[in-house]
């Protein structure tokens, strides 16, 4: 492949080394790939739109600070994720997010159960109750879908302890919403 090849026939590789060795279209590729799952995370986990998009900029400008030090695509994704978790962890610890009521609630449960909508804002508002290792840990579960094992790289902690914030998350939740197992 020529230097010059056209972004849609890059491979990831070429992509992240075309960004590290400064160019700008390949770094923007890098972030049209990657926002949505920065900005879940932080929306998961602050429930406020601003503060996500917020997080997730700043991320990604700590990621064009340190580019050169990302080695591959899956490294990308693990560093964004990590960074993410770290910023989201830094700022309820400032206490600068708030909890929202109910009724601002609506859209922070997005399409979780359009069958039960008054469940899906329930839901979404308790998440904001637990505490932060435990709201993230959920998070990455269940809206990222990633593994406890995943989850304990990305947070750097062991594997039970991931294990025991999504239980300790989830039985919370349980008892917040009166559901029995």
């Amino acid at each position: 492949m020529s230097a010059t090849a056209p972004l849609l026939f890059a491979t990831p590789d070429t992509t992240l080394q075309r960004a590290a060795a400064g160019d700008h279209e390949s770094f923007g590729a890098l972030i049209r790939e990657h926002q949505d799952m920065v900005f879940s995370i932080a929306w998961n986990f602050l429930h406020d739109r601003g503060r996500a998009e917020e997080i997730a900029q700043e991320v990604f400008l700590q990621l064009y600070r340190t580019l050169g030090e990302i080695e591959t695509p899956a490294h990308l994704t693990f560093w964004l994720r990590r960074v993410t978790a770290n910023r989201c962890i830094d700022e309820s610890r400032r206490g600068r997010w708030r909890i929202v009521t109910l009724d601002e609630a609506g859209d922070l449960a997005g399409d979780a159960d359009e069958s039960d909508p008054f469940l899906a804002r329930k839901i979404a508002q308790m998440l904001q109750r637990l505490p932060a290792q435990q709201r993230l840990a959920i998070t990455m579960r269940y809206q990222e879908g990633l593994e406890p094992s995943e989850i304990g790289a990305v947070l750097d902690m062991p594997l039970n302890t991931v294990k025991s914030h999504l239980r300790r998350g989830l039985a919370a939740l349980r008892e917040w919403l009166g559901v029995t197992s």
